[in-house]
């Protein structure tokens, strides 16, 4: 699937519900569905700055050139914000990652329903991703 059709099932999977405490409901299952990171991989250098929570993000070429994205947090709907994230994200090229313009969070209303050090959270996670795309994009152009 495209990051677009990923987008928009998530997109689709929100509007089933009209009450807010639903969607962080499904916001909550989604992040306990998040494979679990390796006790290894929670490293400073896998630690996301800018979250309120602990954030780790760890990310990896596979042997088809695509990106695999494994995280974790320590509160259970920031881990569900990642977990969209890695969900719509992970398994892309890194020069797909880069391109994609992520409407699903406007979409869906969660950037109007998170707190401000959530919304800025979750900038910083899509900023890590987009550095992660980024030296995994040059690594293969070189």
């Amino acid at each position: 699937m495209t990051i677009n059709e990923l987008q928009d099932e998530v997109i689709e999977e929100f509007q089933d519900f009209d009450d807010w405490m639903d969607k962080y409901q499904l916001l909550i299952d989604l992040g306990t569905e998040l494979a679990p990171l390796d006790e290894r991989q929670k490293t400073d250098d896998n630690l996301i700055d800018g979250c309120q929570s602990r954030v780790w993000l760890h990310a990896e070429l596979d042997s088809d050139g695509l990106m695999q994205l494994h995280a974790d947090s320590d509160a259970l709907i920031v881990k569900g914000i990642i977990a969209l994230l890695v969900k719509v994200l992970g398994g892309h090229k890194p020069d797909e990652v880069l391109a994609a313009q992520l409407y699903f969070i406007e979409e869906i209303g969660l950037k109007e329903h998170l707190s401000p050090t959530r919304s800025n959270g979750l900038l910083a996670m899509v900023r890590k991703i987009h550095a992660y795309a980024l030296a995994m994009s040059r690594k293969t152009q070189a």
